[in-house]
């Protein structure tokens, strides 16, 4: 992987174009694509043509380029990702519908498919990428994630970009970085000899020209093709005369003036033509050109060298001759004539583009904004945001902060001036949780403005966004709070929808920081409004919100001990919808948290049910797929067997490596604590212990006792079983420290967990009375509650217990 940075001018595509043109002669496979300013903020734009061409579909449509792609890929592909990357290339059958899949899922997916396909190469390829400081967002993020199989592969990848341009494409792991300097005084001369040639009548100008260009080559070419097309310069390159004496002679100042001087000089038709092509883009095609009402005169412009062209088919494609070419000819124009212009493009693209006018939403609103059309370009924007937010998060984040900005330029009078406002800003805050203090910014914004205009639903809808980076951020009181200001907003509403909808966001803070009395209240609510229907209030996010509450109530009733936990956990589970998603996620609060804390058992049957939801999970969140993930190694490691505790610990790491990287902060300390535990249990406490030690103090002060719990739970029981000097000081303050936790509040898993603590402990003391009597007691509570983890806990402890005393007993009478 190489990368090529200069300055405009400087050379940057004319090596490009040299590279390829070896690596042809060659039998390399070459594969082009570009990247230009207008589309900066038009997502997939980039990622789609470089994917088009790297499977031959560029030239082509339809079936004949399905046909093309599924050539290029392996032959066991899942069918069902080829309709995704079908989709992401703009060639996907319209009758065939799309994998109702999470956008994460269709990244993770569409990923694979691209890195697969490259691993399975045999034949050397060349890719170049030009002008990167272009690139958009979405497709930067991409593009990078394929490239990180290159070096396994017979690939080069060369990507070319100005200084100013810092984003993930410079940072290439094992890229080679080459900076293009300017061209040396002598270069220079050289150059200029060998495009003016050796004419005394030359002579003088080539200084002049050399001084005004600074070195770079593109500014020098520009220089003498003004001179020549004003008539200064006659003959042939190499060997120019000039008929005019040098002090007579005006050499332009700069190299947008020798541009601009040049197409001034173009016969009206062409100028029309290039003036109609910069609004376009860098490239564009004869059809294009005609559909915005124009006979395009094409081949002065190539006379010329302004535009060259790049695809020699029945609809051929030009390309400016060089970026800084389109720019002069774009802001040459008077504005009414450009916007004009780029009125009659958005016009053409709806109506002749051979893909749906929501993939081209994006393109059409940015042209609609250009020509002054702000309403129009708000619906438009807005209607990207809509068709993005399904493939990625990011390509929509960018539409709804462009319709924000439009909204805010229209006038108060507008209609639907402050409704305008509210859209983007809600849809903003629902899916921007990973920049809490710009989430903090925008939804103050969304606030006032909802309260200027009575809007209840879009500020709750809103207020998701920083609920949910609140708890990743592991601020969950902060969070908890704002839950049940959303919640009460909710419930003064008439409609119930968002209510059912919503909540389960609020539960995730609640539990977190403890609020359980607010999850059986609220749950209990949902359960009701829901009436039964597993799918009301599905279009607010989560697949089965009835589902949710469910799990949720059994999570409260569970930990505050309350009789019908175990009937809302399986129904919970039955009451699952289909999507992924809303399974993973599922599974792990039913049955993960549960086994987690011991009130159901790892058994085969819990296991599956886990297992189950991962594999099915494959269309689901990054978050949901981490979380199953969470839950299954959580069962594995509260398993008995070797070969379960290996497979849980590895799966738990990978865990959080996702964590990690997604992120999902609040929940790193809790991977951390089960890795630490189950190293102890191999024989590294001292290692582990200090590890647990740091996540229980983290969690007691950050408010968060639903893992605060477990993790005091854990250090004990490692600090007792490591029995070093000072351990069971250590191990009887955190007993105290859990007991005074929440000590107000009734939790029985609080109070069973002191239980089983106190004794382990009178067992590690020695104190057998005591320790029987603890151990008689602890199994009563699980009986009791129903606590099947616990239940079997404490038998293995007393069937230990009796057999020691067995074992005492024998050895006295012997």
């Amino acid at each position: 992987m190489v990368t090529v940075m200069g300055a405009p001018g400087i050379g940057k595509s004319r090596l490009a174009r040299e590279v390829a043109a070896l690596a042809a002669e060659r039998g390399v496979d070459v594969y082009w694509t570009f990247c230009e300013s207008h589309a900066c903020d038009v997502s997939f734009g980039v990622v789609a043509r470089l994917l088009r061409a790297a499977s031959g579909a560029t030239d082509l449509d339809g079936q004949a380029a399905r046909a093309q792609l599924r050539a290029t890929v392996p032959p066991n592909i899942n069918q069902q990702d080829l309709l995704l990357l079908d989709d992401l290339l703009g060639i996907a059958d319209p009758a065939i519908p799309l994998p109702q899949i999470d956008p994460d899922a269709r990244r993770r997916r569409l990923t694979d498919l691209v890195n697969t396909t490259s691993l399975a190469r045999t034949t050397p390829a060349l890719f170049v990428i030009e002008d990167a400081h272009w690139i958009d967002a979405v497709s930067e993020s991409m593009v990078a994630d394929f490239l990180t199989v290159i070096p396994r592969t017979p690939s080069l990848v060369l990507i070319t970009y100005r200084p100013e341009y810092q984003g993930m494409l410079t940072r290439l792991p094992g890229g080679q970085s080459i900076p293009l300097a300017s061209l040396t005084d002598s270069d220079t001369a050289a150059l200029l000899d060998e495009l003016l040639g050796s004419d005394p009548s030359v002579g003088d100008l080539a200084p002049v020209i050399a001084e005004r260009s600074a070195g770079n080559p593109f500014f020098t070419e520009e220089m003498v093709r003004e001179l020549v097309q004003r008539g200064a310069l006659s003959g042939e390159r190499g060997s120019y005369v000039c008929s005019t004496g040098i002090a007579e002679l005006s050499v332009p100042a700069t190299v947008q003036a020798a541009i601009a001087a040049r197409i001034d000089r173009l016969d009206p038709g062409a100028r029309q033509t290039l003036n109609a092509a910069s609004v376009i883009g860098a490239r564009f095609e004869a059809d294009l050109l005609g559909a915005l009402g124009i006979q395009p005169q094409i081949e002065e412009l190539l006379h010329t060298e302004l535009i060259d062209q790049v695809r020699f088919t029945r609809n051929a494609e030009y390309a400016f001759h060089h970026p800084l070419i389109r720019a002069v000819a774009y802001e040459s124009q008077l504005k009414a004539d450009r916007a004009e212009w780029h009125r009659r493009l958005a016009v053409a693209i709806e109506s002749t583009s051979t893909v749906t006018a929501e993939q081209n939403a994006a393109l059409i609103a940015e042209h609609l904004q250009a020509a002054g059309d702000l309403p129009a370009a708000y619906t438009w924007h807005m209607r990207a945001g809509a068709w993005s937010a399904n493939l990625d998060a990011g390509a929509a984040r960018v539409s709804w902060e462009r319709a924000i900005h439009i909204a805010d330029l229209l006038p108060a009078d507008e209609p639907d001036h402050l409704a305008r406002r509210i859209a983007p800003r809600t849809m903003l805050c629902a899916i921007s949780w990973q920049a809490i203090q710009e989430t903090r910014g925008l939804y103050e914004e969304l606030r006032e403005l909802c309260t200027a205009a009575g809007d209840k639903v879009s500020l709750a809808i809103g207020m998701t966004g920083l609920e949910t980076e609140l708890m990743f951020a592991a601020q969950t009181g902060e969070g908890s709070r704002l839950a049940s200001e959303q919640m009460a907003l909710l419930a003064s509403i008439d409609d119930p929808a968002p209510t059912i909808g919503l909540a389960f966001i609020a539960f995730n803070n609640w539990f977190d920081a403890g609020e359980f009395g607010e999850i059986l209240r609220w749950s209990q609510t949902v359960i009701e409004l829901a009436d039964g229907d597993p799918a009301k209030g599905a279009e607010f996010g989560f697949g089965s919100p009835l589902a949710a509450a469910l799990a949720w109530r059994g999570v409260a009733g569970w930990w505050l001990g309350r009789p019908g936990w175990r009937q809302d956990v399986d129904a919970a589970y039955l009451a699952r919808q289909s999507d992924p998603t809303s399974q993973a996620m599922i599974a792990c609060w039913t049955y993960g948290l549960a086994v987690t804390y011991g009130a159901l058992r790892p058994d085969d049957v819990t296991l599956n049910k886990i297992t189950a939801a991962l594999e099915s999970a494959g269309g689901s969140s990054n978050a949901a797929l981490s979380i199953v993930r969470y839950g299954l190694a959580a069962a594995l490691l509260r398993r008995d067997t070797e070969a379960d505790r290996d497979r849980g610990l590895e799966l738990m790491m990978h865990v959080h490596d996702m964590w990690t990287s997604e992120p999902i902060p609040f929940l790193i300390p809790v991977a951390e604590l089960w890795v630490a535990w189950e190293r102890a249990r191999r024989g590294d406490p001292d290692a582990a212990i200090p590890v647990m030690r740091h996540t229980v103090d983290e969690l007691h002060k950050a408010g968060r006792p639903f893992f605060g719990v477990l993790a005091s739970g854990m250090l004990v029981e490692t600090l007792i079983e490591r029995g070093a000097d000072g351990d069971r000081a250590e191990a009887h303050a955190a007993i105290d420290q859990l007991e005074n936790l929440h000590a107000h509040e009734d939790w029985a898993m609080r109070e069973i967990t002191l239980l089983r603590l106190r004794m382990l402990m009178t067992k590690a003391e020695g104190d057998v009375v005591a320790h029987r009597h603890l151990a008689n007691r602890y199994r009563s509570m699980a009986e009791s509650l129903g606590f099947e983890g616990h239940i079997a806990w404490a038998e293995t402890v007393i069937a230990d217990s009796d057999g020691r005393i067995l074992s005492e007993t024998v050895i006295e009478d012997s």
